[in-house]
């Protein structure tokens, strides 16, 4: 028995479209799942009300004009109760023909008014079906057309940073960011109540709902791509829970968090965030300082508060400052960070600046409307 030729790469082939296959249904039931913890920006639309009426007024357009194609050719019809069509027949027979109710009480009999039925009413009638159900169908589809809106946001979303914790202080570290330049689409929020999620969806913020203490809850805010992580819960041990698996997740990524109490500091920085917060002693020591200086602590509130009066900002420094003294910028220059290092304005070392340092400024406040 004569055997036939095998196809080169057969079973390659099917191989690699049957794991396509595959990893395109694993992808879609992802999805589907972070469809239901996942809150997409809110798009501004057209109000409820508007479409309910917009979409009636194009169903009595299309009523309107099936009635006065039916009454410029009611000669090719008959109507079985008196033999006549009028203008109140032409709309009943418009109606019922659209809604496909079709009693058969008027009927076209001549072969213009039959063509007409064909060509132009009939079609007319799929447009109207379309209008009444558009708004059941456009619920149908919403589902899908979030799951591809979340399979497209997952697929490029890389270097963006994810804050935890959409209470006071994720509110205003995400005013912050945004008042620096960072386009909202680059960070996604993480909260385990849906009330603060949908508040990020509202402020146009991807937003997911879950235990940020949990590996897959940070998975779905893809933590493992993202390049800065900020850790703002309400509790500490939360808070330590929470760096210790984003940790886990990103070897690489900065993560910055805020703490109540500063015993729970180094705890925190051994679970490996760069950077911890402290905001009772912080409030502390500005009440400190309020009671001694108002002034000054108003000063100090002013350049804490981004876009108001003055503002303590970090950028690269120039061609032209390269090889200057400090009091050769612009702006009022209080540190220097050279590599690692952070060089205060008083240390000796601090007499050129040199290619590759970024200073630390104090410079006016430039408004929002100015920015844009």
């Amino acid at each position: 028995m004569k055997d036939h030729p095998r196809q080169p790469g057969g079973p390659a082939r099917f191989s690699l479209f049957r794991s396509l296959w595959y990893r395109s249904r694993s992808e879609a039931r992802d999805d589907a799942e972070a469809g239901r913890s996942i809150t997409m920006p809110v798009r501004t639309g057209v109000p409820p009300l508007q479409q309910v009426l917009r979409r009636l007024a194009m169903g009595l357009l299309v009523l309107a004009a099936t009635t006065l194609i039916v009454y410029a050719d009611h000669d090719g019809y008959n109507d079985n109760s008196d033999g006549s069509v009028g203008l109140l027949d032409s709309a009943y027979y418009a109606t019922v023909t659209l809604s496909t109710t079709g009693y058969g009480d008027i009927t076209p009999v001549s072969d213009m008014a039959r063509l007409i039925n064909i060509l132009v009413i009939t079609p007319l009638r799929v447009v109207f079906l379309i209008i009444l159900v558009g708004t059941t169908l456009e619920v149908l589809t919403e589902r899908t057309r979030q799951q591809v809106r979340i399979h497209r946001w997952r697929a490029r979303t890389s270097d963006h940073i994810v804050v935890v914790g959409y209470g006071t202080k994720g509110r205003h570290a995400v005013q912050t960011l945004v008042g620096q330049g960072i386009p909202k689409d680059r960070i996604v929020v993480v909260d385990a109540q849906r009330k603060y999620a949908d508040l990020a969806g509202d402020d146009g913020l991807v937003a997911v709902t879950g235990d940020a203490t949990r590996s897959e809850t940070l998975l779905k805010a893809e933590v493992q791509r993202a390049s800065r992580v900020i850790v703002a819960p309400q509790r500490d041990d939360t808070a330590a829970l929470v760096t210790l698996t984003a940790r886990q997740l990103n070897r690489r990524a900065t993560i910055v968090v805020a703490a109540r109490e500063d015993e729970n500091v180094p705890l925190l920085k051994q679970s490996g965030a760069n950077t911890v917060i402290t905001s009772s002693s912080s409030a502390g020591r500005l009440l400190g300082v309020s009671m001694v200086s108002p002034t000054v602590a108003r000063t100090l509130e002013d350049l804490m508060t981004l876009g108001s009066g003055l503002d303590l900002i970090e950028r690269p420094i120039t061609k032209a400052e390269a090889g200057q003294t400090p009091r050769t910028c612009a702006d009022l220059v209080v540190a220097v960070v050279r590599g690692k290092e952070l060089l205060n304005y008083a240390d000796p070392r601090l007499t050129r600046l040199q290619p590759g340092d970024h200073v630390i400024t104090v410079s006016r406040a430039v408004p929002a409307a100015e920015q844009a």
